[in-house]
């Protein structure tokens, strides 16, 4: 079950500053790295708004005119959804193994995101189906860049018990997007019909794409490097934040567990039951999430006007963004994940029971908040995942990508679990939800199940060793 990267084998340091990692000198020197840390990691956030605005506009743009000035019919609607996704799994494992291997993510993630912002913009000059087809797919091809990126960037910098909130804050820029994009597109869709000749719907597509690419621009100045390359860290806070990489698994982060070439982490991954266990959980609860695309649809169905219906989206998602920071800060803390996760799935669920039992306009937005809140045991799921491949980085980088990547297939099938002909009850859709998010509760509680027997196995190998500090032990 595990290999001796993951036993915890502290290999020493004769490093001053390991030598009492509770000094206040260390105390201080290390709140002032995270600090520095935590500062630059800001801007991932507005990246990640940006990011699903510019993959979600097509919703908020649905109804305002894009069905109708392409002529779209039948399936071709969910069909621009779900092409964006096809693009989006090819490029993450090859996109992180590039970033392992040239490790500027300060350059690589801003590049990625010039590119994506001017292809949004460019959906907007679209004339037909085939054209909104391409520019789709190729925004998720390069938007497969940022995620499991960042990702792997978190996991380079911060330890297991800080990653969870760090995770959360990223994710909940993902949160964050349903609520000011539908807002910004309220606003757009509201004012721009006509000018200069154009839908208001393209312009919704020109403007956030531009800004897309204004904030990729400050976002090279600003994203850090790797410890070992970012070159704004002085010598001892360089040599400080290895070694925190170094005594959080037992072993350090950089060329020290990296063994047969750059395609070794790969074979790794791929080889790893876990990785595939987690990529099928992960790909179930994406089904049960994908009611996130359709939601200005679903919100449409209270009987309120496209304005209103807008805005109203906005509230749930940033209850969820409190909920997603709330439980992984928590879960930091007691240095749990599996209860965690489930207990804000359970959430959704009665969510989604409630909205299949009744057209009550009150508790059916109530059943939009509790659905929204999941998003909340999906950060602390992608915790759990950064947290189950410590060493080597290689294949931490291919595992989370792969998982993720993998997943985006719960994105394909959700674009079509939600046709109009269903609404507007949608009983049918609420129903494939429920069964998708019971599968990945089902499979977590049996995966920490397995982390316990592993677990078990390394006090058993220490005990035979005669090693009297324990080493890494999986969390839970």
């Amino acid at each position: 079950m595990s290999s001796s990267l993951e036993k915890g084998q502290n290999n020493g340091s004769d490093l001053n500053l390991s030598s009492d990692e509770h000094s206040p000198e260390r105390r201080a020197l290390e709140k002032k790295l995270l600090r520095k840390i935590d500062l630059r990691m800001s801007i991932l956030i507005v990246i990640y708004i940006l990011n699903y605005i510019d993959r979600n506009n097509a919703a908020a743009a649905r109804n305002r005119g894009l069905v109708t000035d392409l002529k779209l019919k039948g399936q071709e609607y969910p069909t621009l959804l779900s092409i964006l996704y096809v693009g989006y799994i090819i490029m993450q494992v090859p996109s992180n193994m590039f970033l392992n291997a040239i490790g500027r993510p300060s350059l690589y993630l801003p590049g990625a995101m010039i590119v994506w912002g001017v292809i949004s913009a460019l959906t907007g000059i679209t004339k037909n189906f085939v054209g909104a087809l391409l520019t789709r797919f190729f925004l998720g091809f390069v938007e497969a860049a940022f995620f499991p990126g960042a990702l792997f960037l978190l996991s380079k910098w911060y330890k297991r018990d800080e990653i969870g909130l760090r995770t959360a804050i990223l994710y909940c820029g993902n949160i964050i997007s349903n609520a000011f994009g539908s807002l910004m597109a309220s606003g757009i869709l509201a004012n721009m019909q006509g000018k200069l000749g154009h839908a208001a719907w393209r312009w919704l597509f020109f403007i956030e794409g531009s800004l897309t690419v204004f904030i990729a621009v400050c976002a090279i100045f600003i994203l850090p490097d790797f410890p070992a390359t970012s070159k704004w860290l002085s010598p001892e806070e360089r040599e400080l934040a290895l070694l925190r990489m170094t005594e959080d698994a037992g072993v350090g982060d950089q060329n020290e567990t990296e063994q047969g070439g750059p395609f070794h982490g790969l074979f790794l991954a791929f080889t790893d039951w876990r990785v595939w266990w987690l990529a099928f959980a992960l790909t179930a609860q994406v089904v049960a999430l994908s009611f996130n695309a359709f939601f200005p649809t679903l919100t449409a169905t209270l009987g309120f006007s496209p304005t209103v219906t807008l805005l109203l989206c906005a509230p749930p998602f940033a209850i969820a963004a409190l909920a997603a920071f709330l439980l992984a800060q928590h879960s930091d803390k007691v240095g749990e994940r599996c209860f965690h996760m489930i207990s804000s799935f359970g959430l959704g669920v009665l969510g989604f029971v409630i909205a299949i039992s009744t057209m009550n306009t009150a508790a059916r937005y109530i059943a939009l908040f509790l659905m929204a809140q999941s998003y909340a045991g999906f950060v602390v799921m992608y915790t759990w995942m950064s947290n189950s491949f410590p060493r080597p980085p290689s294949k931490r980088a291919v595992a989370l990508a792969l998982m993720n990547a993998f997943s985006q297939l719960g994105n394909i099938a959700g674009s079509y679990v939600w046709p109009s002909n269903w609404g507007p009850t949608y009983r049918n859709s609420y129903a494939i939800c429920i069964a998708c998010s019971g599968t990945t509760i089902v499979m977590c509680l049996l995966f920490r199940w397995s982390l316990i027997i592993a677990n078990r196995q390394l006090d058993k190998e220490e005990e035979e060793q005669g090693v009297k500090t324990k080493g890494y032990r999986y969390i839970l």
